[in-house]
């Protein structure tokens, strides 16, 4: 079944372009115009992933983004950033809130790249279905994680990163090599965006000392690591 794409856009010619895109490219394709709409939506049924438009009239799309975060059900929707806004300030509060994030103008290959990236991220793990290290216990299966034994929601890019950081233990991966692994090495990611998603996983295993077991190595990377080290 092909993935659904929710469109939240304003500007109509550029969501006519994006949806027009989409389904030649196989997608299912939802549209809304503003955040009420985008809401409606949503209530009825989640989509595979939103694609949103950072500046909307009478509510912003980050300002949107934050609050889907904060519903247990669409904390875990992909969400993609699109917005005219490129400074490295505007990419980190983006990131902050959502998967990935581009900026206009943008080619229609890197949009597709972006989104299978995405949708690949939030796909069911292969590899090692459980494992547990220090207080930490995942399930790749169920998508679920447990620190010291309290239940801890993460995003599909947080949980893939953790995920990876804790069957790769003890070693020193660089945000290059982070990046390959979890994201993929043919998509258009800075390096910066893996500092955003560590602080992110951090944040969510702080309440149970989770994320102790997330080092950082200055100059070179992060590792997992069931003693504590500097973080």
């Amino acid at each position: 079944m092909a993935a659904r794409i929710l469109v939240l856009e304003d500007e109509a010619a550029i969501q006519e372009l994006i949806a027009v895109n989409l389904l030649h490219a196989g997608f299912a394709v939802e549209r809304a115009a503003d955040v009420p709409a985008a809401r409606r939506a949503l209530d009825a049924r989640l989509p595979d992933l939103l694609l949103l438009d950072w500046m909307l009239p009478g509510q912003s799309g980050i300002e949107f983004a934050r609050q889907l975060r904060a519903r247990a059900r669409t904390r875990q929707l992909p969400i993609i950033l699109l917005t005219a806004r490129g400074t490295e300030e505007d990419r980190v509060s983006g990131l902050e809130c959502a998967d990935d994030y581009v900026t206009k103008p943008f080619s229609t290959r890197e949009l597709l790249a972006r989104i299978k990236a995405v949708l690949r991220r939030g796909a069911p793990l292969a590899a090692q279905e459980t494992v547990s290290a220090g207080v930490l216990t995942l399930d790749a299966a169920t998508h679920r994680v447990q620190a010291a034994g309290q239940a801890v929601t993460l995003g599909p890019t947080e949980f893939r990163l953790l995920h990876f950081l804790m069957t790769h233990p003890e070693r020193v991966h660089s945000r290059a090599h982070l990046l390959d692994q979890v994201w993929g090495d043919h998509v258009f990611v800075e390096e910066r965006t893996v500092d955003v998603h560590i602080r992110r996983l951090r944040s969510a295993l702080e309440p149970s000392g989770g994320a102790r077991h997330i080092q950082t190595v200055r100059g070179a990377g992060y590792r997992f690591s069931a003693r504590e080290g500097e973080s």
